[in-house]
């Protein structure tokens, strides 16, 4: 080889280096902006989830769910529902939902179920909907009349208490104070009985007689939780309206309160709701819409030594651009032995 072809191939050499060096940076880049997992919704956004109370009860009813929900970075809201009537407590929970941005998992505990069933209807932010011991009626059905199907202790557990407001009036439903332990939250200890018995919300009449107009988990996803001690709503009459929706379903040892006595069980189950992809939905009914596409998480590496040099079997675009500058890399080294 002559003397003057030598610096030639040192510029060849080193320009074969930065080559690589190129493309292994811009492989890095290529990894490290691999998107994470990502939640129901467009862009990677995760969404809101909406907890709505049942009758008796309020939002706090909801604590110990919100608290873990938003340790796993939720945004929640849990309205008051007003418990006035069907018709007129949908609507104002889906005037709750239009001052949301983005996609929304929407539970419903107890009568709250009939609440999201009607508020969802034709909101396509609303990806999913979990009922927790709830009630799922169909089109021309009420709280009543699925009660008199699937009888529970309920029903010699109210007392009924006239009200009146501005021109209206009309009659309320409480729990009497000693049938709150044994009916509604058997779960719980006497205590915390007895102070949902002071703290109830009645819920009027209404609320159960009035028959649903739609049903939106017809047309959106859905989950369900029975609890199989239930005493308020006959855990059969969970599971029969659980099938129907083909709701994913979960059945716990609790009673109706499962909010209260087993958070962990009921958050878990809507966290698999904001977290569920399309695939899943379609594999257990492919006749049912499906939820947004997620994103997936980067693949597990795999060392590989190509010539001596250590690189990462990514796979796709990242692994044909590591390889190829692992292989200039060689050359170069190859090239500067003859020069010597």
């Amino acid at each position: 080889m002559t003397a003057s072809a030598v610096p030639d191939i040192g510029r060849r050499t080193r320009r074969l280096r930065v080559a690589a060096a190129g493309c292994t940076v811009a492989t890095l880049c290529t990894v490290t902006a691999t998107p994470a997992v990502a939640d129901v919704g467009g862009g990677g956004a995760k969404p809101t989830i909406v907890l709505v109370h049942g009758a008796f009860a309020d939002g706090s009813s909801w604590n110990g769910v919100i608290e873990r929900l938003e340790r796993r970075g939720y945004r929640v809201m849990a309205p008051a529902n007003p418990l006035r009537g069907l018709y007129s407590d949908s609507a104002y929970i889906a005037s709750v939902l239009k001052s949301v941005k983005g996609p929304i998992v929407l539970a419903g505990h107890s009568y709250g179920g009939a609440v999201i069933s009607t508020a969802a209807a034709g909101n396509p932010q609303v990806k999913s909907l979990v009922y927790v011991s709830a009630l799922m009626p169909d089109v021309g059905e009420s709280g009543m009349s699925l009660s008199a199907r699937f009888p529970s202790a309920l029903g010699t557990a109210t007392t009924s208490v006239p009200y009146r407001t501005d021109g209206t009036s009309g009659t309320d439903l409480y729990l009497k104070p000693g049938k709150v332990h044994p009916v509604f939250a058997a779960c719980l200890s006497a205590g915390q009985a007895s102070l949902l018995a002071v703290t109830q919300r009645p819920a009027a009449t209404t609320t159960f007689s009035e028959k649903a107009k739609v049903a939106a988990w017809k047309s959106i996803p859905s989950w369900a939780l029975v609890g199989r001690q239930d005493m308020t709503i006959n855990p059969d009459q969970e599971r029969f309206e659980a099938k129907r929706a083909h709701s994913h379903t979960v059945e716990i040892n609790t009673c109706h309160v499962s909010l209260i006595a087993r958070p962990d069980a009921v958050a878990n189950l809507i966290l698999q709701a904001a977290t569920a992809t399309a695939t899943t939905t379609a594999a257990a009914d492919p006749d049912r819409p499906a939820l947004a596409t997620t994103a997936t998480s980067r693949p597990d590496t795999k060392a590989i030594t190509l010539g001596g040099i250590a690189v990462a079997s990514l796979g796709g675009i990242a692994a044909a651009s590591l390889v190829a500058g692992a292989a200039v890399v060689l050359l170069g080294r190859r090239l500067s032995r003859h020069t010597h």
